[in-house]
């Protein structure tokens, strides 16, 4: 059974459509409460800008509704984790989560 966009919270939702806008680039101080991520305020985004190559949104950000990667999965995982605290920086390439770097 897989897992989709819709299953999850409306802030871990508008985590996923946010990386997915991103596309390339890095989201920078996502708090995080009871293991959910806050836009208030929200994080910062810098977007890599790659020459020849794509630097639109992903083609999935305009959809309702996904079957999530495995990467969005650890994405989650680590949320969990983390409980209450700061994601510092969360690296996306492709629209998905790539890296993240924690304090601690």
């Amino acid at each position: 059974m897989s897992t989709h966009k819709s299953a999850l919270s409306t802030p871990r939702q508008r985590l996923i459509e946010l990386l997915q806008r991103l596309n390339f680039g890095r989201v920078e101080n996502l708090h995080v409460r009871a293991g959910e991520p806050v836009f208030d305020p929200p994080p910062a985004t810098v977007r890599e800008h790659k020459f020849a190559g794509e630097n639109g949104p992903r083609p999935e950000a305009g959809r309702p509704d996904v079957v999530l990667k495995a990467q969005h999965l650890d994405l989650m995982a680590l949320l969990d984790a983390i409980g209450n605290g700061t994601v510092t920086v969360l690296a996306v390439k492709h629209g998905l989560p790539f890296s993240a770097e924690v304090p601690g």
